[in-house]
């Protein structure tokens, strides 16, 4: 899979954007946990107040507070507040303070600076507030604790004096002694319990200075559940961007991938494509590509963003409350343990999958193809069941696969589920201890989710990983097989000299994996303006020694040469641009008559084509169809005989004008006065070239200025008709077999 990677140097920057984006939308989700918790602790359970610092005091409030301010503290109280002053703040901004805090009507007010260090006054200052709310309240609770403050002052108050008054009165070092040992008893309680102890008592003197609290509230919900908005939004269109771009790379890595693996298999000679079959190069340019392209979507959208997600909630979990950490532990190891046992049972399937599907292709491809002849010989119910059972063997895979997939999302739904409970019921004691708020807990579980998902979403793409990468070690496969037939490094150009001369020196070939020869020590020199052809019983390596030409095979031992020089020199290119060839089996392409023609030449003039059309004997037919040469072919060319398309392949290498015709049997299926029109309009077009016929046919050849007999792959006779029916065997045999000795003239 990794290998497949280098294809995507032209996405580097797109790459960049996709992983700021996806640190931009991991930063935000998991920030949304965090405003949920604000606006439950905050929002909810304090009212819109988030520090147990007052923003505002009155001054008979202040002074209480200070008597339980120890005398080291006294400088950092006095220092973060100000007392709004009416000669100093001007008459206008004393107004507005009055209309925001209308107790200032009638008694002073210290209002909190904005430099104010938070952090160090919130401990001092929300103990002085349980403090003073302690001494005030009426509770039993109070009533003890005023009781023994009495009795270290004598057991009883002064008359018309209350307990602030006489704490008031107090020396310093005696009033840091009881605010020591109140302090140390309010240090006992946890964290939380003060702050929400100290929230109503702010509350309440908010109250009294006319500050409407419901207000307050209602502007910090709104706020905050602004905030969330925004950051959900921001978000969204990060991960719409990655998303967009994601899809972006991974068409354009499929689009680079089936570019490359049509460029190699349009390299290929035949040697390859034995090696790979049609029905596996389809898939692996199809349903193979189709596989890396979906899954490097999946890494760059889930794998990307799950480190980032599980890494960045670690550490707000961590952040958050430390003593459900273990909580997290188990949930990872649970997902770990589940992933992999399925990983165990459902790789090996994976592996196999690809094959299955090539296999049906495979199937497919081969009963379409052969339709005629499985209609002709009654076989459709065998192939039914051949088709059956590889369609079968596939399902049986897939069904494996996709219950295992099945079996694994209500697994993980359930070790979610069953994390969430177990975290609200860890939390609900660490609430009711008062060691953990509401909104703690709730975000707890949202992180606890998130990090679970980012699991949950690696585990998946691992599961979903094989298949892919046995896709993209297929299409590697086929990107980087190295080529048998290669251009020279230093390609050369023909001998004017020599030109339409075609020479076999001592040509012996072996198809690649064979154990014997097929063609053996092949001499023979073919010219400028003659026909050569070739006769031979099946299998006797005519066709092979025809495909040598162009170098779908090289020459196992011994030289091609063609203009004096060997085939292996030319870029072929350059090579087949010389030659027309016309395949044994005629082949045509989706299209018109015209497009075809010009399949060779693209600037083919409308004369020209009619021309060759003339030569190969298909004007006739081409005439005939109401469309004329713009008459559409089918794929395969299906909707024309046999013999039509024979003589449209003919006239598509004569169109090229070529120094070497290559025709390999490409007469059999004209009728034989068609055939002598054809050759005889042939010989006046190929005066200067070189005619190569490979023909199964003795009316065909009767009349060529060379004709080489082969037997099992060597020649044994080489010669005119006249000759060869005078010294070769194996060629009178051949002959006698079709012809009479009356038309033979023997």
């Amino acid at each position: 899979m990794l290998k497949l990677l280098k294809y995507l140097k032209k996405s580097a920057l797109p790459m960049v954007i996709i992983i700021v984006l996806l640190v931009v939308q991991a930063m935000s989700d998991l920030a949304l946990p965090d405003y949920t918790s604000k606006i439950v602790n905050v929002g909810i359970q304090q009212g819109g107040i988030e520090e147990a610092v007052p923003e505002v005091v009155r001054q008979s409030t202040m002074e209480r507070l200070q008597l339980f301010v120890s005398s080291g503290d006294q400088e950092l109280v006095q220092n973060s507040y100000q007392l709004l002053d009416r000669s100093a703040l001007g008459e206008e901004d004393y107004r507005t303070y009055q209309r925001e805090y209308p107790a200032l009507e009638y008694e002073n007010l210290y209002l909190l600076s904005e430099d104010a260090d938070l952090q160090a006054l919130e401990p001092v200052m929300s103990k002085a507030l349980v403090a003073v709310n302690t001494l005030s309240s009426d509770s039993q609770e109070s009533q003890a604790i005023r009781d023994q403050m009495l009795a270290g002052l004598g057991g009883t108050l002064p008359e018309g004096m209350d307990l602030f008054q006489v704490l008031s009165m107090l020396p310093q070092e005696q009033r840091d002694q009881m605010v020591q040992a109140m302090d140390e008893t309010l240090s006992q309680m946890p964290e939380s319990i003060l702050l929400q102890s100290a929230i109503p008592i702010i509350t309440a003197e908010y109250e009294a200075i006319g500050v409407d609290t419901g207000r307050l509230q209602t502007n910090y919900l709104l706020l905050a559940g602004a905030k969330m908005l925004g950051v959900a939004f921001l978000s969204m269109a990060a991960s719409i961007g990655v998303g967009f771009l994601a899809s972006r790379m991974a068409a354009s890595l499929g689009r680079e991938l089936r570019g490359k693996v049509f460029h190699k298999v349009l390299s290929f000679s035949n040697t390859e494509m034995d090696r790979f079959s049609t029905a596996s190069l389809i898939t692996r340019s199809t349903n193979d590509i189709q596989q890396v392209q979906m899954m490097m979507v999946m890494l760059i959208r889930i794998v990307f963003y799950a480190p980032i997600m599980g890494i960045g909630g670690v550490i707000k979990v961590l952040g958050t409350n430390t003593s459900m950490a273990w909580v997290l532990a188990v949930a990872v190891m649970a997902i770990l343990s589940l992933v992999l046992v399925l990983f165990a049972v459902a790789m090996p399937k994976f592996k196999i999958m690809q094959n299955l599907v090539d296999r049906l292709n495979l199937v497919a491809r081969e009963i379409l193809t052969g339709l005629p002849v499985i209609r002709a010989f009654h076989t459709e119910k065998h192939e039914e069941d051949r088709f059956d059972g590889a369609n079968r063997n596939l399902m049986r895979n897939q069904l494996f696969v996709n219950r295992v997939m099945t079996f694994m999302m209500p697994t993980m739904m359930l070790v979610m589920n069953s994390i969430s409970i177990l975290v609200v019921w860890v939390g609900s004691h660490g609430v009711d201890n008062g060691t953990m708020q509401v909104g703690d807990m709730m975000a707890f579980i949202q992180y606890t989710m998130q990090i679970i998902m980012a699991f949950l979403m690696i585990c998946m793409i691992s599961v979903m990983l094989p298949r892919a990468s046995v896709a993209a070690g297929r299409i590697e496969e086929v990107i980087s097989t190295p080529l048998t037939i290669e251009d020279p490094q230093q390609p050369k150009q023909g001998d004017p000299a020599q030109r339409g001369v075609l020479e076999f020196q001592d040509v012996t070939f072996r198809y690649p994996g064979a154990e014997e020869d097929v063609l053996h020590n092949i001499s023979f020199r073919a010219l400028p303006g003659q026909t050569t052809a070739f006769i031979g019983s099946t299998g006797s390596g005519k066709s092979t020694l025809l495909n040598l030409i162009p170098r779908f095979y090289d020459a196992t031992q011994g030289r091609i040469l063609v203009d004096g020089v060997d085939v292996r020199d030319y870029t072929q290119h350059d090579l087949r641009a010389k030659l027309g060839y016309v395949p044994q089996k005629g082949v045509l392409f989706s299209g018109d008559i015209a497009s075809n023609l010009r399949f060779g030449r693209e600037d083919l003039s409308q004369e020209e084509m009619i021309r060759a059309a003339q030569i190969a004997q298909a004007e006739d037919f081409i005439t005939a169809k109401p469309e004329g040469y713009e008459a559409p072919i089918a794929q395969g060319g299906t909707n024309v005989s046999g013999g039509q398309k024979q003589r449209l392949s003919i006239a598509r290498a004569i169109a090229v004008d070529p120094e070497f015709y290559l025709f390999d049997d490409s007469f059999s299926a004209l009728d034989y006065r068609t055939d002598v029109a054809l050759r005889k309009a042939l010989k006046e077009v190929t005066s200067e070239s070189t005619v190569l016929i490979v023909a199964q046919r003795i009316s065909t050849i009767l009349h060529a200025d060379q004709i080489i007999v082969l037997d099992e792959g060597r020649i044994v006779g080489k010669g005119t008709h006249e000759e060869l029916m005078q010294n070769c065997q194996v060629y009178q045999q051949i002959a006698l077999s079709q012809l009479s000795k009356e038309e033979l003239g023997a």
